[in-house]
């Protein structure tokens, strides 16, 4: 049996999160997107800021991963497939929009991004384990595919990763009786492999830049399962 847990949880982001602390994450949110639009690169641009603001860790996580430039945010939408046509094949990125929605089922923050994305703050780092919300993630996931009748899904899942073994089947173990065919590969440059396909799902910044197209397959999820979900917007 999956441990129960709550994935991406602080206590800390009830306070950094604030009604309050949006006030200043907003503010600092424009002084990123100035300094990037002239040319400085997030993390330097971040890190001015947020010394400037005196910013926790995980408010410039969160400003880095919401805050893109009008070039970007102008490509990702051009590529991305509002609605998906039947049949199609979709290309998961599969630890990074299984964790997402776990964050979701787990009541942690989630951000609403500027290129439309929906993001977490949950950190993989090599690391993974299955909790009673992965079904749940798995389940909504599912959801979707049904409604568009994809004819394909390919999951790609990062082979350092622990416990990717054991994900693969527990996907496998869900999907058997579905009615679409179903690949699993647990490979390693996921995102090299991604970023030459189409059909993309992720919210990977770097595969959306190079992807051919992309579903936003997570936020269809959540309005599917209408979610009460914690999405936040550090920027106005």
């Amino acid at each position: 049996m999956s441990k129960i847990g709550k994935r991406g949880y602080v206590p800390e982001d009830e306070r950094e999160f604030s009604e309050k602390s949006l006030i200043t994450l907003k503010r600092a949110a424009k002084d990123i997107c100035y300094l990037m639009e002239q040319g400085y690169p997030i993390k330097s641009a971040s890190t001015f800021v947020g010394n400037h603001y005196l910013l926790s860790e995980r408010q410039r996580l969160a400003l880095v991963r919401s805050i893109s430039v009008q070039k970007q945010i102008a490509i990702r939408r051009q590529k991305e497939i509002v609605s998906l046509e039947e049949d199609a094949t979709l290309y998961i990125d599969g630890f990074n929009t299984i964790i997402t929605l776990e964050v979701a089922f787990s009541g942690s923050p989630l951000f609403d991004c500027m290129d439309g994305t929906i993001r977490d703050l949950a950190g993989l780092r090599g690391t993974y384990r299955l909790i009673d919300k992965t079904e749940l993630a798995v389940d909504a996931i599912a959801k979707v595919l049904l409604k568009y009748k994809v004819r394909k899904v390919v999951f790609y899942l990062d082979a350092p990763v622990s416990n990717s073994g054991r994900l693969a089947q527990l996907l496998r173990e869900h999907y058997k009786d579905l009615p679409f065919a179903l690949e699993i590969e647990v490979i390693h440059q996921v995102d090299a492999v991604l970023q030459k396909l189409d059909h993309v799902v992720t919210s990977d910044a770097i595969i959306l830049d190079h992807a051919e197209s992309w579903f936003n397959l997570v936020k269809e999820a959540l309005r599917l399962k209408k979610l009460e979900c914690k999405t936040i917007r550090v920027w106005d």
